[in-house]
């Protein structure tokens, strides 16, 4: 039973051959290549989830994120540039990110609840992320989750 995601995928990149769109038809191939490696890695060969399909679209996302900084800083603006714009390919097949606020919203919760069953300060860190990482799971990034975690047991 192949994936949703995964086939539509699949049906994306063959309307991005035929319209000769080569910046969509090169990221969504390179993400299906991440999807097939993910699914021959182990032991046995298996078909993916949708969950796992999208945690494959989040981490190839976030190394498209993460070359355009790089590109960036190594004075590389026109490289950088394809980066982003895969990465805003990419995330037409992610669920919406939560905003700051959303974010803060949900943070602020954990850390009252961690507080109540006696976690405080900078150690309470791990009981925090506990909460807090399988309401936002897929729709915030860790590192962003951290900052905000961090900020909130230290104010």
């Amino acid at each position: 039973m192949t994936s949703t995601l995964k086939q539509q995928l699949q049906e994306d990149l063959t309307a991005a051959i035929r319209a000769r769109d080569e910046l969509r038809s090169g990221t969504i191939r390179l993400t299906l290549t991440a999807i097939t490696k993910e699914e021959v890695a182990g032991t046995t060969a298996r078909e993916l989830s949708d969950a796992e399909v999208l945690q494959v679209i989040t981490r190839e996302a976030k190394k498209r994120r993460e070359a355009a900084e790089a590109f960036e800083l190594g004075g590389r603006p026109e490289s950088a540039q394809r980066e982003r714009e895969e990465g805003v390919l990419l995330a037409e097949y992610l669920p919406k990110q939560l905003t700051d606020e959303e974010l803060s919203t949900i943070v602020t919760a954990a850390v009252a609840e961690a507080k109540a069953s006696g976690a405080e300060g900078p150690r309470a860190m791990g009981a925090v992320m506990k909460i807090v990482n399988p309401k936002v799971s897929g729709l915030a990034e860790g590192g962003r989750v951290a900052a905000l975690v961090k900020q909130a047991l230290a104010g």
